[in-house]
């Protein structure tokens, strides 16, 4: 594959970094509709962080769109298991969830595989 402008290259990075962080809010957003469990979902579905959510992955998708108009689905998707490397990564610093070595590696193993369909 030729190589990609910069600004498509940025996209397909800031996508899943966008679907990660949107992750993290849900993740939020359950916290404390479990905290709570007698409010109405009314309150869940308005609240700041939940919207957030929904914006962050709405604008996911249209940056995702946009991509897809220049880059083929099956290499643009690859960038995709980025998610799995960003979320455990989210979750440790916002969150306080614990990271293993074994996660670590494979994350390595995920960004590996990236740079060599990149190079």
């Amino acid at each position: 594959m030729k190589a990609l402008p910069l600004h498509i290259l940025a996209l397909l990075i800031a996508t899943p970094l966008l679907i990660a962080a949107g992750q993290v809010m849900f993740k939020l957003t359950g916290a404390k509709l479990a905290a709570y469990p007698a409010a109405p979902v009314q309150s869940v579905l308005l609240s700041p962080l939940f919207i957030g959510s929904l914006a962050l992955y709405g604008g996911a998708t249209l940056l995702w769109i946009y991509v897809l108009k220049t880059v083929p689905l099956s290499y643009a998707y690859s960038f995709m298991a980025l998610t799995f490397v960003i979320v455990p990564v989210l979750a440790y610093l916002w969150l306080g969830e614990p990271l293993s070595t074994k996660y670590v590696l494979g994350m390595g193993l995920v960004i590996a595989g990236l740079l060599t369909l990149w190079s």
